[in-house]
């Protein structure tokens, strides 16, 4: 039975703070029932809905054109989830500073912008998760952990990555004290026993995987494990087990952009599944219901969007194609276009080692993608040349523009959270 646990708070009027932040109180932390072994029944609406977003990741992964040649979008989507999940989190940045700060560190020059690293670590830590978490026998604390504290590093936190907590965090209200939270999650000396829970849960194949998926992610953010980057590694969690049970084996849907767009649904969403009482009553099962019926709608939006991208990044392509002219099937050229939606901005010697040709070879195929206005030469750091599809970054832009619009286009509706400028021309 779900439960909450009555703690008090130590007030500390000595610290010069404003009454508010140096009272002391008695708290309520929640703590939720065990996934393991919860019996789950979806209405007949909300299984219809979780069917519909199966079929539109199954079928996105079968049909996305662009992957016939290479994994370009399957990286540039990932990407996008990555940045969206930041975005949740309040990390505010646009495609092409973030894209820059990327090819300065493949460079190794340090970029000084600290707001792109710590994106930069969500970008590296959700492909971690993805191609190595997700191909493991089993999900563990241990996985999680290390997921964690990939994140993290570079980080501000960094000395808290991997680290479970061992005092209680709360989310909203007052910095210095639970008081006037909004939520307040389990007390330190749950967190272990529920987060192996999660992960015995995720191991499981009984469940539609976008009801594990979502089931997983509410209750790993109602536990706050960590201290901080707890939504990040969350959302992570959900792209491992939607490729842990193969429903997404080639191609991740950016299921974050539209969660940020629909933050307070998300929300709602979550705080729905936080019952007090029996697992067996209508509370319990009313609120896993409306939170998984929120998670596959804005799943099967996600696919939506991501398909309509993935016709304009080909749209890109074939009219580089038509530019520049003739050339050689799997030439340097050829394989350039293809690996370019994956790396907007690349060095000499970067493309080079994504296409598998020589240096000289690469290099006389970017010379005739500037010839024909594909690519565009940047300095990185202070003498490194680079060079940036504009088209692709300007594709990226307006996708994030698109998806923060309620209407999906923002000439009918604005953007309702922060969004990138469009690049002035």
């Amino acid at each position: 039975m779900s439960r909450v646990v009555k703690r008090h708070w130590m007030g500390n009027p000595g610290t010069g703070l404003p009454r508010r932040d140096r009272q002391g109180c008695t708290y309520e932390a929640y703590v939720p029932d065990l996934l393991v072994g919860r019996s789950i029944t979806l209405n007949g609406d909300v299984a219809a809905d979780v069917a519909d977003a199966e079929a539109a990741i199954a079928k996105l992964n079968v049909t996305a054109t662009t992957l016939v040649d290479s994994e370009a979008l399957a990286r540039l989507l990932l990407r996008a989830e990555a940045v969206a999940s930041s975005r949740i989190e309040g990390f505010e940045i646009g495609p092409r500073r973030l894209i820059r700060a990327e090819a300065a560190r493949v460079l190794n020059h340090v970029s000084g912008d600290i707001t792109a690293d710590e994106v930069l670590g969500n970008i590296e830590a959700m492909a971690w998760a993805v191609e190595t978490l997700a191909a493991r026998d089993a999900v563990t604390v241990e996985g999680i952990r290390e997921v964690h504290q990939r994140l993290l590093k570079g980080t501000r936190h960094e000395e808290y990555g991997g680290v479970l907590r061992t005092e209680q965090n709360w989310i909203g209200g007052s910095n210095y004290n639970p008081c006037s939270a909004t939520f307040i999650p389990s007390p330190f000396e749950n967190v272990e026993e529920l987060l192996s829970d999660v992960c015995a849960f995720c191991n499981e194949d009984s469940l539609p995987a976008i009801v594990q998926a979502a089931l997983a992610h509410a209750q790993f953010e109602t536990i706050h494990p960590f201290v901080d980057g707890n939504g990040r590694t969350g959302r992570a969690l959900i792209q491992v087990i939607l490729r842990r049970r193969g429903l997404a084996p080639r191609v991740m849907p950016p299921i974050s952009l539209t969660l940020a767009t629909r933050s307070d649904d998300y929300v709602a969403g979550l705080t729905a599944t936080r019952y007090r009482g029996p697992v067996s009553s209508s509370a319990a099962n009313e609120g896993l219901n409306h939170w998984i019926a929120t998670f596959a709608a804005a799943t099967t939006k996600s696919v939506l969007d991501a398909t309509t991208f993935e016709g304009r990044v080909a749209g890109i392509q074939d009219a580089w194609r038509t530019r520049i002219g003739k050339f050689r099937a799997d030439s340097a050229v050829d394989r350039l276009i293809r690996v370019l939606p994956g790396a907007p901005i690349v060095t000499v010697a970067g493309a080079a080692d994504l296409i598998g040709r020589s240096f000289q070879q690469t290099n006389e195929a970017i010379e005739r993608l500037m010839g024909a206005n594909v690519l565009k030469q940047v300095t990185v750091g202070r003498r490194n040349r680079a060079f940036e599809a504009i088209e692709l970054i300007d594709a990226f832009t307006e996708l994030e523009r698109q998806l923060a619009s309620p209407e999906s286009d923002t000439l009918k509706s604005p953007p309702i959270r922060p969004v990138p400028y469009r690049r002035v021309t």
